[in-house]
C-alpha cells in the first residue's frame, strides 16, 4: 500500500472546515519543500474532511489507543495517552466525539490547558491494520453525570468527561507506522495452530 492509498474514506457529503486547512507559515513551508500546488487544490476541494461518517465512526469506536493534545494559553503544548476498551471512544454525533476523563496522576495538566485554551488535537493509532486518524477540535470539559455514567466503562472511575466538537478530521497513509500485535491475539492463534503457550 501506498500513501495514495486510504482504507479510511468519507461516505457523506464533504462539509467545508471551520478551521483554516493550513496556517500561513505552513504554506510557506510547503512552497519551498514543493508541495503547495498538490495541497492548494486540497482546499479547492473543501480541505479535511468535517463529518463523522461511514468507515471513520467504526474506526474511532474500533480504537483502543490513542493521544490527546492540549496547549496552555502561551503555547506549551502536552500530549496524553488515551486508551481503553473498543468503545471508550465515543462518537455522540456527526461532529462530537467523547470519551471519559479517567482517574489518574492528579497533576490535571491537560484539564489547565483546556481551561485557558479549548483547541485540541486527538491522533487515533490501529498498529495492527497500520492506520490512524487524526481529529482537530475544539474541547469541553462536562462534569455532568449522566454523560460521565454514558461514556464510562464498568468497573472505571471518572470524575469528568471530555467533550470534542470536531472542526477537521483526516487519515494517513500507513508509511512509517510499525505493525504490531496484541498479545492476546498472538496467544490465541498459537493455540489454534496447538503451538507454544497452546497448552497442547
Amino acid at each position: 500500500m501506498n500513501c495514495a492509498e486510504r482504507l479510511i474514506r468519507s461516505t457523506g457529503p464533504r462539509i467545508m472546515m471551520r478551521m483554516k486547512m493550513f496556517s500561513d507559515a505552513t504554506k510557506a513551508v510547503q512552497q519551498r519543500k514543493g508541495s503547495r500546488a498538490a495541497y492548494a487544490r486540497v482546499e479547492a476541494r473543501g480541505g479535511f474532511e468535517r463529518e463523522l461518517t461511514g468507515d471513520v465512526v467504526g474506526f474511532i469506536e474500533s480504537t483502543i489507543t490513542a493521544f490527546f493534545a492540549t496547549a496552555s494559553s502561551d503555547g506549551q503544548p502536552y500530549v496524553q495517552h488515551r486508551g481503553g476498551p473498543p468503545g471508550f471512544l465515543h462518537v455522540l454525533d456527526a461532529h462530537t466525539v467523547a470519551f471519559a476523563d479517567l482517574k489518574g496522576n492528579r497533576q490535571y495538566i491537560s484539564l489547565g490547558n483546556l481551561s485557558e485554551n479549548p483547541k485540541v488535537h486527538l491522533l487515533l493509532m490501529d498498529y495492527e491494520t497500520r492506520q490512524r486518524v487524526k481529529l482537530w477540535g475544539t474541547a469541553t470539559v462536562s462534569e455532568d453525570p449522566e454523560l460521565i455514567g454514558r461514556l464510562t466503562a464498568p468497573g472505571e472511575q471518572a470524575d469528568q468527561a471530555i467533550v470534542i466538537s470536531v472542526d477537521a478530521w483526516d487519515a494517513n497513509c500507513p508509511q512509517h507506522i510499525p505493525q504490531l500485535i496484541s498479545a492476546d491475539k498472538v496467544e490465541r492463534a498459537l493455540a489454534a495452530r496447538g503451538g507454544p503457550g497452546s497448552g497442547r
